[in-house]
């Protein structure tokens, strides 16, 4: 196998391809140039990393150490639904179902009765994350601790070089230099060799594009063509810059809707890394800087890197005997930290697909049919961000009210609207709570409740809620501070 590229696509596929497929005598080579620079516009993650970590034996408090990582306990929003407003997209789940009855449908009947409550107070997260407190559960734990999920900050340029420790560990080699060719099977059409500026040629079976935005094979050779979603998601640039260290530092990051686009804020152990993500077609360059310089906390500590981007996927993210993954296999924008799961994803699932001495059809439609349905579940999750607001203070976000949405999420919008029913779809990255965070939290309301709510008593319900509230702030304020929590 040859891994076309490096960063962090590329040193966790051969990381986890390395560990997965060496024993049974698949070998790894991996081609990157130390000149062409890596894009990192994203340094947060959702909690499936963690078991990826796990596959590699990578220790929590080595990961953290290695990365100058911190903990995440889910994503504050700041002027989404309106300006002035604020709420917090937790990880795991908000409350405990009732007999069968989703937890968000009893909270809307404790809405409708006159509750003033949000319905992530009733998640450990969101308690946590603003009390700036963390803790994990001992195994068995029965306590509200045991509610509690997280995920990372971290640098993504130290993660990659952590994966390159861990994978040269297992075998990979490296090869540094810039591929300028690419040469294909006559009769088959499968990629062969790829050639280095040097001279040097590198043949393969199966190759991994992890080439960034370029997709040097996936489409520089094979030309797969690429869904454009900019309809949907007009966001096509952005910037980052980091500042001095947020002290005390939260556990959480922070996502703030501007008049053109949205920025965010990532706390790290050493520095914070803060990004402005808006639509050209809605602002221009010099002004999307001076918002994230007027916004960003601290001091400056670095340069401020420009980048561009088409939110899309290839049309085949596996081709031939091409499998692309990262920035070269499709990108949706950062909003809620889904880039690097995407790439774990597509390792997972290539794994479990890996071909033979020959690559079948079945097995590559298989992963571009699942990686299709990851990506358009990811798209509509972020999508709905935009059209889940009532802002109407500039063009933008007078456009983002009125696009027409993907079928599939105005399926969704509409189940809710009615009796905020939430069902699962195949493919889907986030389930029901995370779906019931942001959809409450920007402030749009169902009709009204399942009926079936109304088979459970609601005196009984309310002080179970009111118990399940007091424990999870008991909890969170018995815990240490993040600062505290993170390994020396």
């Amino acid at each position: 196998m040859v891994v076309v590229g490096g960063g962090t696509a590329g040193w966790m596929a051969a990381a986890a391809l390395s560990r997965a497929l060496g024993p049974i005598g698949r070998s790894v080579t991996l081609i990157e140039s130390d000149a062409i620079g890596t894009v990192g516009v994203g340094e947060a993650t959702i909690p499936p990393i963690r078991a990826f970590n796990a596959m590699l034996d990578i220790a929590e408090g080595r990961f953290l150490r290695e990365t100058m990582g911190s903990y995440k306990l889910g994503i504050e929003f700041v002027d989404w639904g309106r300006i002035g407003q604020r709420y917090f997209h937790p990880f795991g789940a908000a409350g405990q179902d009732f007999h069968g009855v989703p937890f968000h449908q009893l909270w809307l009947r404790h809405r409708v009765r006159g509750g003033t409550t949000r319905l992530t107070d009733y998640s450990m997260c969101t308690v946590a994350a603003r009390e700036g407190r963390f803790g994990i559960a001992a195994e068995g734990d029965r306590t509200p601790l045991a509610h509690i999920a997280h995920a990372y900050h971290f640098d993504a340029t130290l993660y990659a070089a952590l994966l390159r420790r861990v994978a040269e560990e297992q075998g990979v080699v490296r090869h540094e230099g810039r591929v300028v060719r690419v040469d294909r099977d006559g009769d088959s059409g499968d990629v062969t060799s790829v050639r280095l500026a040097d001279g040097r040629t590198i043949a393969g079976d199966l190759f991994v594009d992890c080439s960034g935005f370029a997709g040097l094979l996936i489409e520089g050779a094979l030309e797969t063509g690429y869904h454009d979603w900019r309809h949907w998601l007009p966001m096509d640039r952005a910037l980052a810059m980091p500042t001095t260290r947020l002290d005390p530092l939260p556990p959480y990051t922070r996502a703030t809707a501007h008049a053109a686009g949205w920025q965010w804020r990532i706390p790290l152990q050493h520095r914070t890394g803060n990004g402005h993500v808006y639509s050209s077609g809605f602002t221009g360059a010099d002004a999307a800087e001076r918002v994230l310089r007027d916004h960003a906390p601290g001091e400056l500590c670095g340069d401020v890197r420009a980048l561009s981007f088409t939110t899309g996927m290839r049309r085949k993210p596996w081709s031939h005997n091409v499998v692309a993954l990262g920035l070269a296999a499709g990108f949706v924008e950062p909003l809620e930290s889904t880039s690097i799961h995407l790439i774990q994803h597509g390792i997972q699932r290539l794994i479990a697909l890996f071909p033979g001495p020959a690559v079948r059809p079945a097995e590559r439609d298989a992963y571009n049919a699942d990686m299709t349905r990851a990506f358009e579940a990811v798209r509509d999750f972020v999508v709905l961000h935009y059209k889940a607001t009532t802002r109407n203070d500039s063009d933008f976000w007078r456009a983002m009210r009125a696009m027409t949405v993907p079928d599939s999420l105005a399926h969704r919008i509409e189940l809710w609207r009615a009796q905020g029913r939430l069902i699962p779809q195949a493919g889907d990255v986030f389930a029901i709570p995370s779906w019931a965070a942001v959809l409450t939290g920007q402030e749009i309301w169902p009709a009204a409740y399942e009926p079936t709510v109304d088979r459970l008593n609601a005196d009984s319900v309310e002080a179970a809620l009111a118990d399940m509230r007091g424990a999870y702030r008991r909890t969170a304020l018995s815990l240490p501070t993040h600062d505290a929590a993170l390994p020396r």
